[in-house]
Parts: structure tokens; sequence; C-alpha cells
């Protein structure tokens, strides 16, 4: 997979935890030229009942070289069950990317005005990130860009029922960033198979037609965004 993902030309890939367990497993993902980027958080489907080990999720947000704190967010498609705890511990992770002035990535789904509620109440000018999988309308992407987000795109952008396609040309270039959501959502012409790094190359692909550039270019404007974004090395 990290070899197909190589010849599909990809150079970094960020890897969104869902829990604990998350740290050791990124660990042992190497490769020789693929730069791989942990990240360090709770996803809101992973959320326990109890209250997370705050002291264990600091010192792993801490750490040189997690990229991003998440994949955290909201999630009211699964159960409505843990809502409580779910914006516990979105607030927390908000306020532990401001700390460290690392982006957060934000799961969402069915939940999107307590998500933007939740990161308007937390936004003192310190705090960006990515709506990650965004499939909001404009006017959510919009509010979401005023909070001081990106909008990450992936194969959903690619779906004739995906509808963004049909505005994503409105938001600012500067401000958008590709994605899998591996091992969901793969891309047209890939829809149905089991997602990888390697299909984002599809996406670019859509979003070139779509802003009407040569891939090259949008590949080199989203590819700046995401190091912007991540703060990576060139």
């Amino acid at each position: 997979m990290l070899e197909r993902a190589v010849r599909a030309g990809l150079t970094d890939i960020a890897l969104p935890a869902i829990d604990f367990d998350s740290q050791a497993a990124m660990a042992a993902l190497v490769h020789p030229t693929l730069r791989l980027h942990p990240c360090a958080g709770i996803h809101p489907c992973d959320v326990p009942a109890e209250p997370i080990d705050m002291f264990r999720l600091e010192a792993w947000v801490h750490r040189p070289e997690v990229v991003a704190v998440g994949e955290t967010g909201l999630d009211y498609h699964w159960s409505m069950e843990r809502v409580a705890q779910q914006k516990t511990s979105l607030r927390a992770h908000l306020r532990l990317a401001k700390e460290t002035g690392k982006p957060v990535i934000l799961h969402n789904r069915n939940a999107t005005s307590d998500l933007l509620d939740l990161v308007f109440e937390e936004q003192d000018g310190r705090l960006t990130g990515v709506w990650h999988c965004f499939t909001g309308t404009l006017d959510e992407g919009g509010r979401a860009l005023d909070l001081g987000l990106y909008l990450g795109v992936g194969g959903v952008l690619t779906y004739k029922n995906g509808l963004i396609d049909t505005f994503i040309h409105r938001f600012p270039q500067d401000r958008i960033v590709l994605e899998t959501d591996a091992p969901f959502l793969a891309p047209v012409p890939h829809r149905g198979q089991r997602n990888e790094p390697a299909y984002v190359r599809a996406v670019a692909e859509k979003l070139a037609l779509l802003w009407n550039k040569p891939l090259a270019e949008t590949a080199a404007i989203t590819n700046a965004n995401a190091r912007r974004l991540f703060r990576l090395d060139a």
C-alpha cells in the first residue's frame, strides 16, 4: 500500500489517531522514503464513558513527532449516548491544540452546528485545523473558514450525489487540503473498494477539473496548503 502511494506521487501522509493504541501502531509504520506523520487524539466514536486520561493524552500530543491533534470531533450518527463525553473530549482536544500550537483534525457526522459552536467558543486566535472529510453546505463551509479552519476534501468530491463538487470552487483555494479518509470513502473510479492513500490522486484530478487548472498546479496548491497547516518542512 505504501509503495503504491509513492508511485502515485505522494511524499507525506498524516496519520490521524483514533485511540491510545494508535500510538504504537503508528510508530511501527515506517517507510524508507515516504514521510509518515503521526497525530494524537481520541476519535469521538472511541470516547469512553469514563473521563479520558488527560495526562496520557497531553504527553502524547506534546511528542515532537506529532503534527496534529486528532482525530477528534463529534459523531451523532452512530450513537447519541455519549454526547456529553464527546463534547468534553472535543473541548479538551481544542485546548491542547492551542496549547501546543498544533492544528486539530475535526471529525463531524450529523453534528455540524454543535461542532462549529464549540470551535467558536474556543477560538481565541490560536486555533487552526481542518474539517476532515468535509461534506457540509456552502454556508457551513464558509463558517468553518471564518473560524480559521481548512476544509479537507476526499472521495465524496468525486461522487455524483456528493454535492460539494457544485460549490467547492467558491472557497479560497489556499484553504483546501486533499485527503482519503482511508480505508473509507474511496473515490471514483475506486468507489466500493478499500480506500488507500494512493487514491488521493483521483481526488486531485477531480479538483483540478473543478478549478480548471492543470493537475500539477492543483497538486502544488493543495500540497502547500497541507504543509502550511501541519507545519511540515519543505
